[in-house]
């Protein structure tokens, strides 16, 4: 009897030992933080493959009735935007000062090339060889991304674009031609001297072409080269002579090209939502 008590005891410190050993063990594990998912899509307009990072809000699930406003990033891979604007959207969520959002971030393959529309500028063609795709991406954007995104999360009708630089270029050319694909557009220092200024000649009447239905512009530049203040200067006084555009202009010259899209996104979407 007494033989059998201390194996019963030495199995039962064993058992004890080997579970302390896994909790120490388990303790020492490490994981990723995952702040989204990736979903690839094939584009036939592109004849590509092209990722898109997607942000799901808090309480996000597919089988509920409640459906959510798109946010689509330019510039929106993991190593460009995507991350800290996606953070952006959580913290102010979760500080309740908007509504839930889902974050489409549109990950490049050749940002020069699906941004710009074709230009006549040597030095555009020179320093951007691959230039002049902008059609077939917004196409893209239109025709392929916005129903995936749609038929694949729970969406409802109201799109955000978010574009800086050259994005912000795309974001203007896609206001001014496709208005209609976007309710509010976040444009941050755009690159509208692209093509010899050729998008800001054009626009009055590009303005006067389009039927728009009240979409809300938010603009900001930082302190930059003179032209760059002066195109966001001459966007925002051409967008306010619109009745049925919105426009806030808000530059915050302490910051640069470099710096200002986190700080003009977060007043963006204060002021927005």
């Amino acid at each position: 009897m007494m033989k059998n008590y201390f194996y019963v005891l030495l199995l039962f410190i064993s058992i004890a030992c080997n579970s302390k050993r896994q909790e120490i063990k388990k303790g020492n594990e490490k994981a990723q933080i995952s702040i989204g998912e990736v979903a690839t899509l094939y584009s036939s307009i592109l004849n590509e493959d092209r990722n898109l990072n997607i942000y799901l809000p808090h309480g996000y699930h597919p089988d509920s009735t409640r459906t959510y406003s798109a946010i689509y990033l330019l510039d929106g891979s993991k190593e460009e935007d995507f991350k800290h604007i996606a953070g952006l959207v959580q913290f102010m969520q979760l500080s309740t000062q908007m509504e839930p959002m889902i974050v489409v971030g549109i990950e490049n393959i050749d940002r020069n090339r699906d941004f710009t529309h074709p230009s006549k500028d040597s030095l555009d063609i020179k320093d951007f060889p691959t230039h002049g795709g902008s059609e077939k991406f917004i196409r893209f954007l239109k025709e392929e991304v916005q129903p995936y995104i749609n038929k694949s999360y729970k969406t409802n009708s109201h799109k955000t674009l978010i574009g800086q630089s050259l994005g912000g270029l795309l974001a203007t050319e896609v206001l001014l031609k496709n208005p209609s694909m976007f309710n509010d557009y976040i444009i941050v220092s755009p690159s509208l001297w692209w093509n010899e200024y050729r998008i800001l000649k054009d626009i009055d009447e590009l303005l006067d072409k389009q039927q728009f239905s009240n979409p809300t512009v938010f603009l900001s530049v930082g302190k930059e080269h003179p032209a760059m203040n002066e195109i966001a200067d001459t966007l925002a006084k051409k967008l306010n002579n619109k009745s049925d555009v919105n426009c806030i202009y808000k530059p915050n010259y302490n910051e640069d090209h470099a710096t200002i899209l986190h700080p003009a996104v977060y007043k963006a979407l204060k002021t927005l939502y």
